[in-house]
């Protein structure tokens, strides 16, 4: 490592519009306030095909790849959210417990 890079600080995002902290994260995360564009109009896809309105972390994270985003929610609402073997509620109640034992925050 050289010398220079002994002493380097992290990078992390500035502040955002919305006056939030940086992520303390590697991954750039757009919040909703300061989405635009193809993000944007990503986010309303995941709030239309959701119901929801606040957008998770875990949705957050994949922002910077508005294309990727949409593979998720259709890839989520076809694989984990849809009925079969185990109904959603269920499917849900694992990702949750799941999360918790990996001490994930969202």
């Amino acid at each position: 490592m050289a010398a220079n890079e002994e002493n380097r600080e992290p990078v992390l995002p500035a502040k955002s519009e919305s006056g939030t902290s940086p992520s303390p994260t590697k991954i750039r995360i757009i919040e909703d306030a300061d989405a635009i564009g193809d993000t944007a109009a990503a986010y309303d896809y995941w709030r239309a095909a959701s119901g929801r309105q606040k957008m998770p972390g875990i949705i957050k994270c994949f922002g910077a790849r508005p294309d990727f985003l949409r593979q998720v929610v259709d890839f989520s609402n076809t694989v984990h959210f849809s009925e079969g073997h185990l109904s959603r509620r269920h499917k849900e109640m694992i990702a949750s417990y799941v999360s918790f034992l990996n001490r994930c925050p969202y």
